[in-house]
């Protein structure tokens, strides 16, 4: 029954990904897919503030699925990062393409990193 978890975070975390890219995107009105940048740096903080709890102890596996797996799976999404940088490459804005890779990653694995940190503070 654990993947019946997994899927009622996806339930949420889908919709709740395509709302905030396009109001993420019709705010900035930009080519640069910001949108997609400000999911995945929140899911990153999610996974890292989560994962960071339950290695304290603080919380269940049961919650890692519903939130971990399934909420910040499909909050996050490797495919449009991809598509979206190929695009801005085939485009013509390599350099738009290129700062979206590097900064993808940093933030990605500051924003885990940070959560990490977070979790650990509030459950030290």
């Amino acid at each position: 029954m654990n993947w019946l978890l997994v899927v009622a975070g996806a339930v949420v975390g889908a919709p709740l990904r395509y709302l905030t890219d396009r109001a993420v995107q019709a705010w900035y009105g930009s080519v640069f897919p910001f949108g997609t940048f400000a999911v995945n740096a929140v899911a990153c903080l999610l996974l890292g503030t989560l994962t960071g709890a339950v290695l304290a102890g603080e919380e269940a596996s049961r919650l890692q699925l519903l939130l971990g797996t399934g909420l910040c799976g499909a909050l996050s999404t490797y495919s449009t990062f991809s598509y979206e940088t190929l695009r801005l490459a085939e485009r013509g804005w390599r350099f738009l393409a290129a700062v979206n890779v590097v900064a993808s990653v940093l933030v990605g694995l500051g924003a885990v990193h940070l959560g990490s940190w977070l979790a650990d503070e509030l459950f030290a």
